[in-house]
């Protein structure tokens, strides 16, 4: 076998490439002791220690960022580190990993964690009426084998040089096998710390376990506890009261309330998070492509980066893949606000004027209904009549998003191309949340997959964005920055992680109070 470490998937550019990070150097040495109390959105009264079902941040911060462990891990600095295996190995095609597992694990329970965990734990994705957003992930395996107690051999169904990125998907967690249900019920995981109560939309705390297989290295707190805030101005009012120490996604238009409070200090990191116009592509009249690029020229981009995001971001061009990622195609023409060229599309669909919902709701990313009526301003004079329907934000995932036509949505982006893409672009996998199926976008997707050489990589790769940008289903008029807020008290390191929001939701591992 060849062993592909993640240093040598960086240098070869066998896997694709790290997310830059950025961070304020505070404190050097971190210390143990305290309880972190943040506030977040993205909380549901239905959530539950299932990582099928996580699709926010506020139970990928407590599962994944705490209770739980995966196999890999992406680090602050975007390289790919092992989490539960120690280290890992592919044969020349990419086809057939071998992981080597990490001796020593206990779950919170006392059971000592092994290969059957790891297998039972994948095989949850797969099982008959299971909807995991990780489903094709792991339905490319097509054999899992035991080899010893704590080695695991993937064999794939095409080779796949990112692979061990994607056993770092938080859906991806490790249950102790044979007791998986009583596991998700209780939430029992290997993770650094172990839950004391759980409310599901409401509150999850959560204390150090003692003699952790990472020791000292991580898990400076005491105690955590996490407080489901989904409304952007009671999570600042939160913070300015002193009820949390940290929370996400702060308000733009209240930034400067919290900057002029000097125990208060902003947290700004560039990654892929883009926000997004979904529409449903096997639905009419979406299923035009010429509507579609109608709706792309609609709406003015610039325009929404700097009132919506005041700055903190870029203009989108209708595809996931960011500056921050490998392989962005950094010369594809920017898609323009241009009226003449949406009534172009619109006469080649056969109308004059299109009438039509967009479902949104501030739940999908701050400021989605503002967007959403700026979008609705700007589309008009091409003949482009938008009625913004405005959704509760309380069960906004369950009820609108993936079931109406066309509403407001966001992706945190992914380490690697072939991630991003799988996760919601891959044809049938469950979130792809326009249900589109090209077929050249898709021979490529399984193309560039199994592809070890960079460059022929990155041509295929420019081409699926420029398919995206032409002919997609979805609207990306921009991408966000990470904007948190944190309290004096508490420190980080000199890099914080932009994978996902709050240093890849894993702040309980990596802060400490200062």
């Amino acid at each position: 076998m060849t062993r592909i470490s993640r240093r040598g998937l960086l240098r070869t550019g066998a896997a694709a490439g790290v997310l830059a990070a950025s961070g304020l150097p505070l404190f050097a040495q971190p210390k143990r002791g305290g309880r972190l109390r943040v506030g977040l959105n993205g909380a549901n009264t239905s959530d539950s220690w299932d990582g099928r079902t996580h699709s926010d941040l506020y139970m990928i911060a407590s599962a994944q960022g705490a209770v739980f462990d995966s196999l890999t891990e992406v680090a602050a600095d975007g390289s790919l580190i092992g989490e539960l295996a120690t280290d890992w190995e592919a044969t020349p095609d990419a086809k057939t990993w071998t992981f080597n597992l990490r001796q020593g694990v206990t779950f919170h329970n006392g059971k000592p964690f092994g290969a059957d965990d790891v297998i039972e734990s994948l095989q949850m994705h797969v099982a008959e009426g299971a909807k995991s957003a990780a489903q094709p992930i792991v339905a490319a395996i097509s054999e899992m084998k035991k080899t010893g107690e704590h080695q695991v051999q993937f064999t794939l169904e095409a080779g796949n040089a990112d692979f061990p990125y994607l056993m770092s998907d938080y859906h991806l967690l490790m249950y102790p096998a044979g007791q998986i249900e009583e596991a998700i019920a209780k939430g029992i995981g290997t993770g650094l710390y172990e839950v004391t109560s759980f409310e599901p939309g409401v509150r999850m705390t959560a204390r150090r376990v003692d003699s952790h297989y990472k020791g000292d290295s991580a898990g400076f707190f005491d105690e955590l506890e996490y407080i489901a805030i989904n409304d952007s101005t009671a999570r600042m009012n939160a913070l300015m009261t002193g009820q949390v120490d940290a929370i996400n996604r702060i308000d733009f238009k209240t930034e400067a309330l919290l900057k002029a409070n000097p125990m208060i200090r902003i947290q700004e990191v560039t990654g892929n998070q883009h926000y997004t116009f979904p529409m449903l592509t096997k639905v009419d009249p979406f299923t035009d492509v010429n509507i579609r690029r109608a709706l792309k020229y609609g709406i003015n981009r610039q325009e929404l980066v700097d009132k919506i995001l005041l700055g903190h971001g870029l203009a989108g061009n209708d595809t996931p893949i960011g500056p921050a990622n490998q392989y962005f195609h950094a010369d594809m023409e920017p898609l323009t606000y241009d009226l003449d060229k949406a009534k172009f599309y619109l006469k080649e669909a056969g109308l004059t004027e299109l009438n039509i919902d967009l479902n949104v709701s501030d739940a999908a990313f701050n400021g989605a209904v503002d967007a959403a009526q700026l979008y609705q301003a700007s589309a008009k004079g091409a003949g482009i009549n938008i009625n913004v329907v405005q959704e509760p934000a309380d069960g906004y995932w369950s009820n609108v998003w993936l079931k109406k036509p066309f509403c407001a949505s966001y992706f945190s982006g992914r380490a690697t191309e072939d991630w991003m893409f799988a996760t919601a672009y891959e044809a049938g996998v469950p979130w792809n949340d326009t249900q589109w199926d090209e077929p050249r976008f898709q021979e490529l997707l399984l193309l560039a997959r199994a592809e070890l050489d960079s460059n022929k990589r990155r041509e295929m790769y420019h081409e699926m964005q420029q398919i995206l940008r032409d002919d997609g289903g979805a609207i990306i008029p921009m991408f966000a920055n990470y904007v948190q807020a944190l309290s004096t008290k508490v420190a980080t390191g000199d890099t914080v992680g932009n994978l996902w929001q709050m240093d890849n939701a894993r702040m309980a591992e990596r802060w400490w109070m200062a």
